[in-house]
């Protein structure tokens, strides 16, 4: 397995790019500073995202999931999380963060294809 995910296509040269799984992930925490449309060009119809409560698949799904989150959390959310461990292996990339007092410990895991989330996993853990 390698560590870049299969070309995309770079809007401004209009020619396939190669999009690693650490790009992707960066993309992805960047964009969850900015909104849920942000985010969801990260992923496709064929993704699929599994939570504690659910799993969610296609764009329509996670676009679901996202909105509610963003709804729930405070406005800066994603400003002050305190990442705790990264670890990218081929297509796979795993996160272990916090965000004080609101979440305590959470883990993503992503499996990245094409330069798009293909999967992703979700736990989090709150005091509340």
């Amino acid at each position: 397995m390698s560590n870049a995910a299969t070309a995309v296509h770079s809007p401004a040269a209009g020619k396939a790019a190669p999009m690693t799984t650490e790009a992707v992930l960066q993309n992805h925490l960047q964009a969850a500073r900015i909104g849920v449309d942000a985010i969801m060009q990260d992923y496709t119809d064929q993704s699929v995202l599994i939570t504690h409560y659910a799993t969610y698949r296609g764009l329509a799904g996670i676009r679901r999931f996202f909105t509610a989150l963003f709804e729930e959390l405070p406005a800066g959310f994603f400003d002050t999380v305190t990442m705790q461990r990264q670890e990218i292996v081929g297509e796979v990339a795993y996160i272990l963060w916090q965000r004080e007092p609101v979440i305590t410990q959470a883990t993503d895991t992503f499996v990245v294809r094409n330069g798009k989330i293909l999967v992703q996993t979700f736990a989090a853990y709150s005091r509340r």
